[in-house]
């Protein structure tokens, strides 16, 4: 396990935990913009990375108030195209979630300004019914590793 460092709400960094997937000394960098990123792997971390318990951990950042269920994915300290997009959109202000609507319709596989535009209209459409929505399709998608690229 170990600490990383992200962006939570109204831009705060925040410590959240993770299982390790990736090997020490892999860059600091979102997954999709490493050359190789099977190659960064630990033994087991393509099975954590494609059954989401490297995710697990995140309950506790949910338990201490500084994630939720639901909301934006937090970005990475460094993903500085991604913070602003957001800072810009208002979507800087919700707390960032375990799952999102980002998630559900793409996961790794969208790129950034596609994901600002998700985070944007989860900030227009959020309410209780949205968020169970948002947690179902997420169970669904886990279930079938879909949206996954390493």
């Amino acid at each position: 396990m170990y600490w990383s460092d992200r962006v939570g709400r109204d831009n705060k960094i925040f410590r959240m935990p993770k299982f390790r997937s990736m090997r020490v000394g892999t860059p600091v960098v979102a997954t999709d913009l490493l050359v190789d990123p099977g190659s960064h792997l630990t033994p087991i971390g393509s099975f954590l990375r494609k059954s989401s318990l490297d995710e697990l951990p995140q309950l506790w950042s949910i338990l201490s108030g500084s994630m939720s269920f639901v909301g934006p994915r937090p970005a990475l300290f460094n993903q500085f195209d991604l913070i602003e997009l957001r800072t810009r959109q208002g979507i800087h202000e919700l707390v960032p979630g375990l799952t999102g609507w980002a998630q559900v319709n793409g996961r790794d596989t969208l790129p950034v300004v596609e994901k600002v535009r998700m985070d944007l209209e989860y900030l227009k459409r959020r309410s209780f019914c949205f968020d169970m929505r948002i947690l179902w399709l997420t169970l669904a998608k886990a279930i079938q590793r879909e949206g996954i690229s390493h």
